[in-house]
């Protein structure tokens, strides 16, 4: 590991804010927006680690308008407004190795009706937040990466301080080198998304997770294509499960049709996933290649490729939101509801919630301290009836497998409908991703087909349509606690599932002077942060490169 040679630099300059909020996404900039329209005189600034916002938002999507609109009323009325697809028809496939059943929509819970609904890119849903924000006099700073959290003398949260830029791999500074920033403010929001590395230092240092259910994700990848004129169904949003995964593994798959002949594809897979040898990305490979799904795809031209992790551990799973000087917002605490795909609409409401508690606690005086009113709300409002209703659906999936446990859940969500109860009280998530897989010698390998070039991809193509760039010469992000434990644990027992689980091609095993050496190609991380979930001896910590680094993506 690089030995850091910057600790006698001098102090970072500072600059103070009323409130400093960590992440352009849906819920951070709902919370800049709302604050300022409480209280115009409050100053807000957003930290964004992306190149410029949008650049790293990645999601299906298909949004539930409730969260924009409570945050801005007359969107609809807006010329400019990228929220254009209004969904026209939802179908929903069981695929078998060969052919695919329909299942009729009178089935299906009517939580899992997207009338309503719109097909957008998220990233370009956040671009637009972001002019709002900006036009309200939110700053917002793109490019900065909070590395660190500040505390005060008591132990309170006080502010967070940008990464140096400028660092050598060895640690030292460059001759471009420039000292990160202290961004220092009454209250502090953590919007960063799922496995944000602020949340995860916050929720260790305050046990934020005390008492509730380990947290649970998936992995999401998705490509966006240009497709012939003749395949193009706008508004079409078809969600699939089954084939390639066997009935063990959970996930599921979608084709969202937006406007201008663009599908967005993409595949989700749970990762309590326990086979070392599987790959996420060669499973969402090969779903492309069933025929209910590769027509779709005939004569058309990939444009974009992506991946992120997703929260999907829900009720059960959400931590504390508060700590001393701040609170957890968005995908930061985990409010995604997982069979509906959605997160955006509870991330935007909790933006808004925490903004609205924020505002009126400066307001009263008060700073640095916890903000209790946010805890005591959540779970009795919008957010917290929508993931009550379906708090069951992964716990009854993971345990059941997919054919049973999709049954079950939906017979929990039509009773949650109905009659406001389960017959299943409150599942327990029982263990972490990390602790879910078998060793390698008691399971299967996978044969994998080699890639065609036209419909079906290597990672390393892939990465490059993620316009992914790092600074070559920067410390290495992606952090290893003991490389002889990577050996015994990665490699001797689990076969090297690193090489398999990341979808951008980052880790290897190599033979050096005879022996193995595991190689982290930090510069393709496309920051999904599967690693820091999914590693089973918890021995990689993915920490936030240098501002700007990572995917730049167009219209994700």
């Amino acid at each position: 590991m690089a030995e850091d040679l910057t600790q006698d630099l001098p102090e970072r300059e500072s600059m103070e804010f009323d409130v400093v909020i960590v992440g352009a996404g849906p819920a951070g900039l709902a919370a800049a927006i709302r604050l300022k329209q409480v209280n115009p005189d409050l100053s807000v600034v957003v930290l964004e680690k992306g190149s410029e916002v949008g650049a790293h938002i990645l999601s299906g999507a298909v949004i539930d308008p409730i969260g924009i609109d409570r945050l801005i009323p007359g969107w609809r009325d807006e010329a400019d407004v990228p929220i254009k697809t209004p969904v026209k028809e939802d179908r929903f496939l069981y695929l078998g190795p060969a052919g695919a059943i329909r299942l009729p929509n009178f089935v299906l819970p009517p939580l899992m009706s997207n009338h309503g609904a719109y097909i957008v890119s998220l990233g370009n849903v956040c671009r637009w937040l972001a002019k709002k924000a900006e036009a309200l006099g939110v700053e917002i700073y793109p490019g900065f990466a909070a590395a660190d959290v500040l505390y005060d003398a008591a132990g309170a949260v006080i502010g967070v301080a940008t990464g140096d830029m400028g660092v050598g791999r060895d640690g030292s500074p460059k001759d471009t080198f420039t000292r990160g920033m202290a961004l220092l403010g009454k209250y502090v929001l953590i919007a960063e998304g799922a496995r944000g590395s602020l949340a995860k230092q916050l929720i260790a240092r305050f046990a934020l997770d005390a008492g509730r259910e380990p947290a649970k994700f998936g992995i999401g990848i998705k490509e966006l294509w240009i497709v012939e004129p003749e395949q193009h169904k706008p508004g079409r949003v078809q969600h699939s499960f089954g084939w390639p995964l066997d009935g063990g593994t959970g996930g599921g798959s979608f084709l969202y049709h937006l406007e201008d002949n663009q599908v967005a594809v993409g595949f989700v897979l749970h990762l309590n996933y326990t086979n070392p040898w599987l790959s996420p990305f060669e499973e969402f490979q090969r779903f492309k290649t069933h025929p209910a799904i590769r027509s779709t795809f005939e004569g058309a031209k990939r444009i974009a490729y992506g991946a992120r992790a997703l929260t999907e551990g829900g009720w059960q799973s959400v931590p504390k939101l508060c700590f001393p000087g701040g609170a957890l917002v968005g995908c930061a605490a985990g409010f995604m509801n997982v069979p509906r795909i959605k997160g955006s609409h509870n991330a935007i409401l909790s933006g808004m919630l925490a903004a609205e508690t924020v505002a009126a606690a400066i307001a009263a005086g008060r700073a640095h301290d916890e903000l209790a009113e946010i805890e005591t709300s959540w779970r009795g409002g919008d957010i917290g009836r929508d993931l009550n209703k379906v708090r069951n659906v992964k716990p009854l999936w993971s345990r059941f497998g997919t054919v049973l446990g999709i049954m079950l859940g939906g017979l929990d969500m039509w009773t949650n409908t109905l009659f406001g109860l389960s017959l299943f009280g409150t599942l327990k998530h029982r263990k972490s991703d990390a602790a879910s897989l078998k060793p390698a010698a008691k399971s299967k390998k996978i044969a994998y087909p080699k890639p065609d070039g036209r419909l079906t991809f290597d990672r390393l193509s892939s990465v490059f349509l993620s316009n992914t760039n790092h600074e070559e010469d920067q410390p290495v992000h992606l952090k290893l606690k003991d490389v002889a434990a990577q050996r015994a644990v990665d490699l001797d027992v689990y076969g090297g599932p690193s090489t398999r689980y990341c979808p951008a091609g980052v880790y290897e095993w190599v033979e050096k002077d005879g022996e193995p050496a595991f190689v982290i190609n930090a510069q393709n991380c496309v920051h999904c942060k599967t690693c820091d979930i999914k590693d089973p001896g918890g021995n990689i910590t993915w920490t936030v490169p240098e501002g700007a680094g990572g995917p730049n993506y167009p219209n994700m």
